[in-house]
């Protein structure tokens, strides 16, 4: 049976958590999405019939908060996770201690359903500081709801991502892209729509609580390969240079101090780790596949939005030379 009533969302505003209230709301659910700042949230009220997503206000630092988000809630999810460090918004605060407190929350507030969002590459002996405190938070989320469901995405591209749109405006605006350690590192890169239903489909299924999700899109690529796609699509000549980890280590000490960095030295350590679906994952279904879905490829969805970088925009060929 599906899971009826409330479902509060907690980092509902963001790029991924948008999609998966927009794909509650068609289910006719009622939807509370709990972030810092409901007015910067509004947007999101038209995706469903009036009074049915409503922003609240909720901090996943503060005990108070997050129980007064997650009480009378059916289900919770939680997208709440950070790419660099700012402030209080720290990898220890956010997604290892802020995910054990939501789930305690709503435990404690009897929340039929717990669906965690995580990241492929969380491991508790990880070089990146992201990839520990990933680790961390699922743990405690486990600890606190044995039965919550846990969900790790690779890289997520769709309008308004983080990862095409940045290397494409970069392509735009330098005569080369990095590709630290030589771009060998493996990626599996996901629909964002197709995230989003997975994880309404865990929701709402039988018995596909308590298990640890991965997913991925229909291909594996470099990072190169990646890259030589995004140049492909913005019809750049953009040259591709290689850089040793060390050199990117050195940068990043320098551009983690820019509002919004492009990179840190964490994330350097991220890009030496391939970020794909585990072969163990595959074997015991806890992919998109296994809950019934093809996931789309790149290639189909990337040309819906990174024509804005092509020299003519949507009136450019997106494979001219």
């Amino acid at each position: 049976m599906p899971v009826a009533g409330t479902i509060t969302v907690f980092g509902g505003s963001g790029f991924v958590g948008r999609h998966i209230v927009q794909t509650l709301a068609k289910r006719g659910y009622r939807i509370r999405v709990a972030v810092r700042r409901p007015n910067e949230a509004l947007f999101l009220r038209p995706m469903g019939v009036v009074g049915q997503v409503e922003p609240i206000q909720a901090n996943i630092r503060d005990d108070a908060s997050v129980r007064a988000a997650v009480a009378g809630a059916d289900a919770v999810v939680n997208l709440v996770g950070i790419l660099h460090e700012t402030g209080k918004q720290t990898f220890d605060a956010v997604q290892a201690e802020g995910a054990g407190r939501v789930a305690r929350a709503a435990a404690e507030a009897g929340c039929g359903r717990l669906i965690h969002i995580s990241a492929i590459g969380a491991d508790e002996e990880s070089a990146s500081h992201y990839g520990r405190t990933k680790a961390l938070g699922e743990k405690a989320v486990r600890d606190a709801m044995p039965d919550a469901a846990i969900v790790r995405p690779s890289i997520v591209f769709g309008p308004g991502d983080s990862f095409f749109n940045r290397f494409a405006a970069l392509a735009r605006l330098f005569p080369a892209l990095p590709l630290i350690g030589g771009g060998t590192m493996r990626l599996q890169p996901v629909y964002v729509k197709d995230v989003a239903e997975g994880v309404v489909q865990i929701l709402e299924g039988e018995g596909l609580s308590g298990r640890v999700y991965e997913f991925g899109g229909p291909e594996v690529l470099t990072f190169r390969e990646l890259m030589e796609l995004t140049r492909r699509e913005i019809g750049r000549r953009t040259l591709l240079l290689p850089m040793p980890v060390w050199v990117a280590k050195l940068m990043a000490m320098f551009t983690q101090f820019i509002p919004n960095p492009p990179l840190t030295p964490d994330q350097v350590r991220l890009l030496t780790i391939d970020n794909v679906v585990s072969e163990e994952a595959k074997a015991e279904g806890r992919t998109l596949q296994g809950l019934g879905l093809a996931p789309t490829a790149a290639e189909v969805v990337l040309p819906t939005y990174l024509y804005r970088f092509r020299r003519t925009g949507q009136f450019e060929n997106a494979n001219a030379s």
